[in-house]
């Protein structure tokens, strides 16, 4: 009699919905609550900045079906209200070309793996060091799509460390967001809301910096902590079970070979990249040193050699985007003829490396979907102005919680630092006045509520896309960073009902 070999079918189980799938279905509520919440408008000032008590309301401009599909598209291209995605995404395309010329040369690769043995007994040490540059990228310049260069170049470190793709995205993402959340001198945080506050950028900067510590200190604790958990027992890692996928796909491809002359030439050439992009954007004119701006002066002033280089270049300092999309594209070429590869090696590795970071590029689109069914609604304003009738009148300390707990859903709706600052900052510092703590409390409280929910928001292109990067669900990273967020949530909250009655 032989046996019933009949295999019982397994059941299927529940699998989490993509970074794409979950977006869409934020963009579809958030339409269906421009139904339900009121459409209205402020008044605003020549700058654009919103004049407080000229709320109105405005005829109900619901979003239907067909502007839930074309949202994304939207959200890439940009409308009259808001900015589109296109210079975002085609950075992240030309920071994606860069690299796979660069991976080409094994350069990334050898690198890593003479970081690995010079670190192999210290990686604690390392990860401090790492979290405080990036902890302070996000503080002084508001690093935030700038970090999506560094995923390529973490994630197989710490993979061939004995750690997970989690442990490079908390050091990347947490450590710049950690920054943002203490911005100093942020342009487009601190600079665009003490601005609208109509106060100096300096205001307030003494809070600031002991909160640039404190998030430092914690933030390094909490991803040391779980990286040694995860290097005693890869079990405790919160991707464990794609953990085999993530060290094929990100293995250091060198085997252990010293580094050739040519390779470290590369290096340096790539390290050079990274340092003309971080002074490019530290607003330099804001500490009052206006050595790249004479500098820049001079080169144009000079005949033939001005027009030569390019009378629309800007002096480093005022960079943005588009300069450093362009900085990358240039040091991508460099990099490919100086590594001895022909036209054609350096066009298909370009294009190689563009097509890995393709869907971070869409994913980022589309989290900019949500701010255009938010505007083109207009259900902004409405929120605003429940905020603006509810908070007048109130105790310091009071104030305080109920202003940080009003940021939340709009720093939820508005990802973008510098647009929730244009958009709110014109209404809350005077409501600050009328609590009796100051504009520059305001200011930290906006941008520390920003930073708090940027950790954890699925509207954050930057967050998106740097998860897109790692392999990463979002629901694991909300798993991951949960408790750490109520910690510094509590501490952050702590320090400014504090500050208030200093």
């Amino acid at each position: 009699m032989s046996e019933n070999t009949t295999k019982t079918p397994k059941k299927k189980g529940f699998k989490l919905p993509s970074s794409f799938t979950i977006l869409l279905l934020l963009i579809a509520v958030l339409a269906v609550l421009t139904w339900i919440i009121p459409s209205g408008q402020y008044d605003v000032n020549d700058d654009g900045s919103i004049i407080a008590g000229t709320y109105h309301a405005v005829t109900q401009t619901p979003q239907g079906l067909w502007d839930v599909i074309a949202a994304p598209v939207r959200g890439m291209l940009g409308t009259d209200a808001t900015g589109g995605a296109v210079e975002v995404s085609v950075y992240v395309l030309v920071i994606g070309g860069f690299l796979g010329i660069v991976n080409k040369t094994g350069a990334i690769d050898a690198g890593i793996a003479n970081v690995m043995k010079a670190n192999k007994d210290n990686i604690n040490r390392l990860i401090w060091i790492l979290m405080f540059i990036f902890v302070l990228g996000g503080s002084t310049y508001g690093m935030g799509e700038e970090t999506i260069a560094f995923y390529p170049i973490l994630i197989p470190m710490t993979i061939s460390l004995g750690f997970d793709t989690l442990t490079a995205t908390a050091i990347i993402f947490l450590g710049s967001n950690l920054g943002n959340l203490a911005s100093t001198v942020n342009p487009f945080a601190t600079g665009v809301a003490s601005d609208a506050a109509g106060i100096g950028i300096g205001e307030g900067i003494v809070l600031r910096v002991i909160m640039f510590v404190v998030m430092w200190v914690l933030g390094s604790i909490f991803v040391t902590r779980y990286a040694t958990s995860v290097h005693k027992d890869i079990k405790n890692s919160y991707v464990y079970d794609t953990i085999e996928e993530q060290r094929a796909k990100f293995q250091v491809r060198n085997d252990g070979e010293k580094m050739t002359g040519k390779q470290k030439g590369v290096l340096a050439l790539f390290c050079l990249t990274f340092a003309l992009m971080i002074i490019a954007l530290i607003p330099w004119s804001d500490f009052n040193i206006s050595l790249f701006e004479n500098f820049h002066n001079w080169l144009m002033g000079v005949p033939f050699l001005g027009h030569f280089v390019g009378s629309s270049i800007l002096p480093m300092g005022q960079w943005s985007l588009v300069e450093i999309t362009f900085l990358f594209f240039v040091f991508a070429i460099i990099i490919g003829k100086y590594s001895g590869m022909a036209e054609e090696e350096i066009v298909d590795n370009f294009i190689e490396g563009a097509k890995d970071l393709l869907s971070v590029a869409l994913i980022i689109a589309v989290a900019r979907g949500i701010q255009v069914v938010m505007n083109d609604g207009q259900i902004t304003a409405t929120i605003l102005h429940w905020g603006e009738s509810s908070l007048t009148g109130l105790s310091k300390g009071v104030f305080v919680t109920i202003a940080s707990l009003f940021y939340v859903p709009l720093s939820f709706l508005i990802p973008s630092t510098s647009g929730l600052a244009a958009a709110t900052m014109g209404i809350m510092a005077p409501l600050a006045d009328f609590a009796g703590i100051a504009k520059s409390l305001m200011v930290t409280i906006y941008q520390t509520v920003a930073g708090l929910v940027n950790l954890v928001s699925p509207t954050s292109g930057i967050l998106m896309g740097g998860l897109a990067l790692a392999g990463i669900n979002i629901t694991t990273w909300w798993k991951f960073v949960w408790k750490f967020l109520v910690l510094i949530s509590v501490i952050s909250l702590a320090m400014m009902i504090a500050a208030a009655y200093i």
